[in-house]
């Protein structure tokens, strides 16, 4: 083993900075999933130490219908807000994702291979914090899917009520409006504008090398 493999594995990267965004971006990426359609807790990964933290419980008895995190070395800026209707702005955060499986996925920080179908452009208090929906890749049921209409409906709409409801307080009006869904066609422009943001905010390529 040289010097830098030993180097290279002594350390952990970074999921947001660290891991790639997918060799076939904006088409095809990876998912770093932070949540699981079991948990009743919302984890977050901190920004800081790339760690998973306790951000809420769950407000409602509603949990994730599908494994949910975000793309590697993408961020939510101006390029991601022009895309999304009334949005003053990006949420500056990185782009979330929802990936359909038919195998249940119950633990989190972990990598999924996947291609990207769709979207639910979600809008909270003016930013745009859009939900990209993909399919892992290799799954038996949803793997070949190329676009959100090829997805039963239920999913769908069980994905846009959980997030139209999933920050709100009893006795409160929700700040979330989920103005629809789109397809792989426009999902795929907001990929490549996340990835853009990413690279005029931290100035990385966001696709790294193979294992590195």
């Amino acid at each position: 083993m040289t010097d830098s493999h030993e180097k290279w594995f002594r350390f952990r990267p970074h999921p947001w900075h660290g891991l790639s965004t997918g060799q076939g971006a904006p088409g095809d990426v990876e998912a770093f999933i932070e949540l699981t359609p079991f948990d009743v807790i919302k984890y977050e990964t901190d920004k800081k130490t790339g760690y998973l933290r306790v951000d809420r419980p769950q407000r409602t008895s509603a949990t994730p219908p599908t494994p949910y995190g975000f793309v590697p070395r993408t961020w939510c800026g101006q390029r991601v807000a022009e895309l999304s209707p009334t949005s003053t702005q990006g949420d500056e955060d990185p782009l979330d994702i929802c990936v359909l499986t038919e195998r249940p996925v119950n633990r989190t920080e972990i990598i999924l291979q996947t291609r990207v179908i769709g979207g639910i452009c979600m809008i909270d208090e003016g930013e745009a914090d859009d939900k990209i929906v993909a399919v892992m890749h290799s799954d038996a049921v949803y793997g070949n899917a190329q676009d959100i209409g090829e997805i039963p409906s239920p999913l769908i709409d069980r994905l846009q009520h959980y997030f139209s409801t999933y920050k709100m307080v009893p006795g409160s009006t929700s700040s979330v409006t989920v103005a629809g869904i789109y397809g792989r066609s426009h999902a795929m422009k907001v990929v490549a504008a996340s990835i853009a943001d990413y690279q005029e905010e931290y100035g990385v390529d966001p696709v790294a090398p193979d294992g590195a």
